[in-house]
């Protein structure tokens, strides 16, 4: 069975997606919370399976790096992880200014509500990234990463 992702109004220059998955917040928490798992989480086929460096477990200013790959070419990013609350948020901060957030809650014991989003309201050329069209991209990838997550809890 597939998972039923569906859309967030977030505001604007934001693109939510929001999944609920049978496995505790802790679980899900403890997977996005450790760069060196980005890999196994990414349904956008961007983030790449190379030596990723920083914390097995992210604290609020902490920076991380990953390898990527767009439009054929592989590259780094050094992000830095501005909300970091147990159980409960992951966000970190591209270079650009752009955050990527994941937010748990679970309402009953082992159900838990994951939603992800690309904020780019403090991107450094929020119009260049509209132009590019990353919000739609980036939001078939967080429908693919959110239905990823819970076949893999499913």
């Amino acid at each position: 069975m597939t998972a039923e992702v569906t859309t967030v109004q977030a505001g604007p220059q934001k693109v939510s997606r929001s999944v609920q998955i049978t496995a505790p917040a802790a679980e899900l928490f403890a997977l996005v919370d450790n760069p060196h798992r980005h890999p196994e989480l990414d349904g956008s086929g961007t983030v790449r399976d190379i030596p990723i460096t920083g914390p097995q477990h992210l604290a609020t200013g902490d920076t991380f790096t990953v390898g990527m790959k767009q439009y054929g070419v592989p590259y780094k990013i050094t992000s830095t992880a501005t909300d970091v609350q147990e159980n409960r948020v992951v966000e970190w901060q591209h270079p650009l200014g752009h955050k990527w957030r994941w937010e748990f809650t679970e309402a009953t014991p082992g159900i838990t509500t994951v939603v992800e989003t690309f904020d780019y309201s403090s991107a450094k050329a929020a119009k260049v990234v509209e132009l590019l069209g990353f919000p739609k991209k980036n939001g078939e990838g967080i429908s693919e990463t959110l239905r990823n997550l819970a076949q893999r809890f499913g």
